[in-house]
């Protein structure tokens, strides 16, 4: 592709790399590939759906198979998106052998911020970082009434399955939980801690 091709491509995205030397010479790797590989990081930065969730998954996969024992660190900044994905992500956490941190570092929305609760180590946030929880939405409309009642039921079971979730990792009350997320709720990094969704603030000088 010619540099011409490559500046009038609105498809193309320009990716960061890094030239490692090593015996056999000079080799360019991307960033992500060096956050995965050495320094054990994950960063799930949009909307959850099955491409995203897959990857994470596959991710994780890779880094608990590893004879590092050390944790693996998922930084999160997400407005949320699909609840079976989203479950499907937690469930990856929850397999995993090695603890997984998780690092709200800017806003968690919806399955964003089940995500960043549920994980299985530490969970930091940012000074300035904020959660969103909710209850699921569905976004379908029309049917028959079997069909809205094949809806309904669905959001409910999603609702319960979320909110026992979300009860282990805090130790609220799944009555508590349901008062939280019947509207969209917003919580601060210092409220976070203070109600056990979260575990620590970092600020943004810290190395981690």
């Amino acid at each position: 592709m010619q540099r011409s091709d490559i500046m009038h491509n609105s498809n193309f995205i320009f990716q960061p790399y890094l030239i490692k030397e090593s015996a056999h010479g000079y080799t360019p790797i991307t960033l992500e590939t060096e956050l995965l590989n050495n320094q054990r990081k994950i960063f799930l930065t949009e909307e959850i759906n099955t491409q995203s969730a897959i990857s994470v998954i596959k991710q994780l996969m890779v880094l608990d198979s590893s004879d590092d024992p050390s944790p693996i660190k998922l930084y999160i900044s997400s407005p949320g998106g699909s609840v079976t994905d989203g479950l499907a992500i937690v469930g990856a956490l929850r397999s995993c052998r090695k603890k997984v941190d998780s690092y709200c570092v800017g806003l968690c929305s919806s399955m964003a911020s089940v995500i960043f609760i549920c994980s299985t180590g530490k969970r930091y946030m940012e000074s300035f970082s904020s959660l969103m929880i909710h209850d699921p939405l569905i976004n379908e409309t029309g049917g028959n009434a079997l069909q809205l009642k094949s809806i309904s039921d669905r959001l409910l079971e999603y609702r319960e399955t979320i909110g026992k979730l979300l009860a282990r990792s805090t130790g609220k009350s799944l009555e508590e939980i349901y008062e939280l997320t019947a509207k969209d709720t917003y919580i601060n990094a210092a409220d976070c801690v203070k109600n056990h969704f979260a575990d620590e603030i970092i600020n943004s000088e810290v190395n981690i």
